[in-house]
């Protein structure tokens, strides 16, 4: 598997809207596998297809792995070393939230295409998405808690929105300057 490059704000790929997956072969599982490894590497528990760069409906999500050895690697084009345990990774192939809690809640973010910004953001505390699986089965299942934020929040990357967009212009600015400072 080979760990992806990660797009980071402000990049303008960020901000387009991702188009449907309309064949999910092996090629396309194999997209999503780097992806997954690409998301232990940078310890995150969500990537969109957007943040490698891909302009795809597609996202991966683990909220239960542990990593045992981290040996980072600074060359993007060698292979993982990472000892995954406890992972259950998920995928969402062309996910639509279908249904929305009316409750909020709110939960401090970050983003792997925002490095070490963070921010409190409110979303419905529970969503109902459909979406197709890694072997292109249709489902519908309901997210509750981390994994419905998650899951809101990797869908936004898909539509061209960041966590960043769901917040004050004022603490907008402050962490869209400290990315093109950090770009520098």
């Amino acid at each position: 598997m080979t760990i992806l490059k990660l797009i980071t704000a402000p990049n303008s790929l960020l901000k387009q809207i991702s188009q449907d997956v309309t064949k999910i072969d092996d090629e396309f599982r194999n997209f999503l596998d780097d992806m997954i490894e690409t998301m232990y590497y940078e310890n995150g528990v969500g990537l969109a297809a957007v943040q490698v760069g891909v302009l795809k409906r597609a996202l991966v999500m683990d909220l239960d792995y542990e990593i045992e050895h981290h040996h980072h690697h600074h060359d993007h084009d060698h292979n993982c070393q990472n000892d995954i345990r406890n992972s259950n990774p998920q995928y969402f192939i062309n996910p639509e939230i279908i249904e929305k809690d009316s409750e909020q809640k709110s939960f401090t973010e970050g983003c792997l295409s925002f490095p070490e910004a963070r921010a409190e953001v409110t979303r419905p505390k529970s969503v109902t998405v459909k979406f197709l699986d890694y072997f292109g089965k249709e489902r519908i299942e309901h997210f509750e808690g981390v994994a419905s934020t998650c899951l809101q929040h990797e869908i936004d990357h898909l539509n061209g929105i960041t966590f960043v967009d769901h917040i004050s212009k004022v603490k907008r600015d402050i962490i869209l300057n400290k990315m093109r400072k950090y770009k520098k």
